[in-house]
């Protein structure tokens, strides 16, 4: 029996990349490799799961089973591939060097967690998986009182789906307005009043300076002064390409594993998707590039070399207190024009020379999206 093209990771975008291979070579030796449990769910669900009705259980749309029957593939779940020998073609698990055929690297992205004192630090959690999201609802009692660390979009989500459902929710960021590195400070306000509106609570403009036992509570004392007692702690203030692995293996890497137009990274028949790659210098932590990206991604591993192009892709931001969208601009100088009346506001990023490189809408304006995309330029158009 031949080595099995293998896949690292049983996120959206591994198993997304399973199931396109699957359509193209339906007797391809499969195998994936996962530290999860291997049932799989959508991970943007995470943050609007109270909305949805549905706990951590609830969350799981293929079971395990269900998924090796449907991919005919082999999943060893409850793994952590220690090593790759690309020369060998070979990865290492458990002490065992497994072989392959070719190998995909959909290892995702690890939560930042910033450095906090007091004696409650190590009480404060993340959600950055299924089993994540499970630990956090065992602890979330009805009406908690939640903190949450972080106002970008991860944060904002959650402040909308807990407020909404009874918790009495608190944002801190060292940042003046919410989702300040995608919106302008307009939409960012109206934004906030939005969820101000559901009861969400902002420490804006300031850190968590500590965290200590009040009994069953936490005191949390913030950089400006100010305090607040809570029930849960959840920190959303970020992600990190998981990159170890592919550090360890020699693979080059900047801030996420390097790849070519054919999602190729340094090594022959070593591959990478998903929230763990840089194209062209630019990370992609949203869903949509994964889609595109695995599309092509499957062809190429079947025998037909195909080039990974990224359109402009907007983000819709799971906030219904205040709907929005945004077309992140690339990391170039320019300026935010906003036109409209909060929150139905209508945001363009125009670069150095004029030209409209991003957008954003909030409110009643996100039903105008057609009208933005056909301006936008690709996020990566391969040579």
């Amino acid at each position: 029996m031949s080595a099995p093209l293998t896949i690292l990771g049983s996120g959206h975008a591994g198993i997304t990349l399973a199931r396109d291979l699957r359509k193209l070579a339906p007797e391809l030796p499969l195998r994936l490799i996962t530290r999860e449990d291997g049932h799989y769910y959508y991970k943007p669900d995470l943050s609007k799961a109270f909305a949805a009705g549905k706990d951590a259980d609830g969350l799981i749309k293929n079971p395990l089973e269900q998924l090796v029957e449907q991919l005919k593939a082999e999943v060893l779940v409850r793994k952590d591939v220690t090593a790759i020998d690309p020369a060998a073609h070979a990865v290492q698990v458990d002490g065992e060097w497994l072989p392959y055929s070719k190998l995909v690297l959909a290892t995702g992205a690890d939560v930042l967690r910033l450095p906090i004192a007091g004696d409650a630090a190590a009480a404060v959690l993340s959600v950055n998986d299924r089993e994540d999201y499970a630990r956090f609802r065992a602890v979330l009692k009805p009406g908690a009182r939640v903190l949450i660390i972080g106002a970008g979009l991860i944060g904002c989500e959650f402040a909308n789906d807990l407020a909404a459902h009874g918790h009495a929710v608190r944002v801190v960021d060292i940042a003046a307005w919410p989702l300040n590195r995608l919106l302008p400070e307009a939409q960012g306000r109206a934004l906030q009043e939005g969820l101000s509106r559901l009861g969400v609570q902002w420490q804006l403009g300031s850190g968590v300076a500590s965290l200590d036992r009040a009994g069953d509570a936490v005191e949390a004392r913030f950089t400006d002064g100010g305090s607040a007692t809570v029930d849960v702690v959840l920190s959303a203030v970020g992600l990190r390409p998981r990159t170890q692995l592919a550090v360890a293996s020699g693979l080059a890497v900047k801030a996420g594993i390097v790849v070519d137009d054919h999602l190729q990274t340094s090594a022959a028949d070593v591959y990478a998707i998903g929230d763990c790659i840089e194209v062209n210098g630019r990370l992609l932590p949203y869903i949509l590039p994964i889609a595109n990206a695995s599309r092509a991604l499957a062809a190429t591993l079947t025998g037909t070399p195909t080039k990974a192009r990224f359109p402009a892709m907007p983000v819709i931001v799971k906030t219904p207190a205040c709907p929005t969208l945004v077309n992140p601009p690339p990391p170039v100088a320019g300026a935010w024009e906003v036109t409209g009346t909060a929150p139905d506001l209508e945001a363009v990023y125009r670069d150095a020379d004029g030209k409209p490189v991003g957008f954003a809408l909030t409110g009643a304006a996100t039903a105008k999206r057609g009208q933005y995309v056909p301006l936008m330029p690709a996020v990566h158009e391969p040579a």
